[in-house]
């Protein structure tokens, strides 16, 4: 009985716990973990740097403009012969050179390379926002999933604190017939049994409660893991509206990791094109404008100084370089594997599209049956119950009929939870996975 007391002190405990707990919606979760959560943080880094990257200097589209100055000195000894008179030696000699300038460099025209590059650039920005993008919509499958993990173990956790409660009742009962001779000793000890085991049952759910908590925390970036928190629904709301041609359209036309791939396709492209422009020839503009001051040691002249710009076109054609038609050949490839990287990811989807359908419907299906037989559970307990108190039921039948109602709360918990997971995932290949940030 010591036990028993000690059991119903610590679930008392649990109760006024819980009554401390956070209270936290779908809603607040992901908003949360949307600003917190490393994963996208990172992600977000990465678009940002893609976003630096697509300019049209990165693609060396502008011209470059530098500022240079430079001195250069020299001591010779100087000797001359002259075709007749006597060989003149200059040994003093110092001849000095200063000159500063501007110089500019521009590639007016490359067969189109340079463009290209700019365009790849800015396919791989798209990339990084889609990128982004599948991260937030992993993020949010993987948490909205979670915290509905947390409301069928919590769902879990009261059906065993009931089943437990059902067994102290007919362990008091058992104990008050005992007493008066009509239960015998194996009926109590069997009942006594069966209360242990359900209490135990119940502390070991208590884990997996805090299990998911403690990854609810982490899916957010809490530094406090171990905060204590509740969802704030008490059940697990099933959509029961989605319609597969609705679904089906949208994948085609929102499937982020579609969109990612059409991104590669045009990248690859684009690759091909700038090894093609080196068919094309170049034309490459050059230009300056400096002063040159040049100091002479010996001779008639002592100084000399040039002021003024100076301009300059080359025009060049690359005729052979072992590798251009190599690499054409492997960037068609390219473009072709990334087409048929696009067809398999598509027919990928709609695999899984039409699987997790599927199991929607045949869940949803469940649902309408067991919610049946969890109304034919209650009566069956229902009438156990008034024949074991008339003493018309054994134990052992008694503990069944408890069985069958706990077991049917577990497979309508189990059937609602699992069509959860197939409409969160049918939302998130369709696209529409952030629609649970409105709710």
């Amino acid at each position: 009985m010591k036990y028993i007391l000690t059991i119903i002190a610590a679930l008392g405990l649990a109760i006024v716990a819980d009554a401390q707990e956070k209270v936290l919606s779908l809603r607040e979760c992901l908003e949360t973990g949307l600003q917190q959560n490393y994963d996208i943080l990172i992600e977000r880094n990465a678009q940002r740097i893609s976003d630096n990257n697509a300019t049209a200097a990165n693609a060396g589209m502008l011209p470059t403009l530098g500022l240079s100055a430079g001195y250069m000195g020299s001591a010779d000894r100087t000797e001359t012969t002259p075709v007749e008179g006597d060989k003149i030696v200059d040994a003093a000699a110092f001849d000095q050179t200063v000159d500063v300038g501007l110089s500019l460099n521009w590639t007016l025209f490359d067969g189109m390379r340079l463009r290209a590059n700019y365009n790849k650039l800015r396919e791989l920005q798209q990339k990084g926002e889609l990128q982004t993008r599948l991260t937030i919509e992993d993020f949010v499958a993987d948490l909205t999933a979670e915290y509905y993990n947390l409301i069928q173990q919590t769902l879990r956790l009261k059906n065993f604190h009931y089943a437990m409660a059902l067994s102290r009742e007919r362990l008091r009962i058992t104990e008050a017939r005992y007493q008066i001779g009509d239960f015998s000793r194996l009926d109590l000890l069997q009942a006594r049994v069966d209360f242990n085991a359900d209490s135990s049952q119940y502390m070991s759910q208590q884990e997996l409660v805090t299990a998911s908590r403690i990854r609810i925390n982490e899916l957010m970036a809490n530094k406090a893991i171990n905060e204590k928190c509740v969802a704030q629904d008490t059940i697990i709301k099933v959509n029961d509206g989605l319609q597969w041609d609705v679904l089906s359209a949208q994948m085609a036309e929102s499937n982020v990791s579609l969109l990612i791939a059409d991104r590669n396709t045009a990248i690859s492209q684009l690759d091909l094109k700038a090894v093609k422009a080196r068919n094309y020839p170049y034309l490459k503009l050059a230009a300056g404008y400096g002063y040159t001051l040049n100091r002479y040691g010996s001779g008639t002249t002592k100084t000399r100084g040039t002021l003024g710009p100076n301009v300059g076109l080359n025009l060049g054609f690359t005729i052979f370089d072992g590798n251009r038609r190599r690499e054409q050949r492997n960037a068609k490839i390219e473009v072709e594997n990334a087409q048929y990287t696009r067809e398999q990811i598509e027919l990928s989807l709609s695999a899984d599209l039409a699987n997790f359908w599927q199991a929607y419907l045949n869940n949803l299906e469940v649902i309408k049956l067991e919610r049946q037989n969890l109304v034919a559970a209650k009566q069956n307990y229902e009438i156990a119950m008034e024949r074991y108190l008339l003493g018309d039921l054994p134990g052992i039948d008694m503990r069944e009929a408890q069985k069958s109602l706990l077991d049917a709360e577990e497979r309508i918990l189990t059937a609602e939870y699992n069509t959860k997971l197939c409409e969160i995932s049918l939302m998130q290949i369709s696209g529409n996975i952030l629609s649970y940030l409105k709710e």
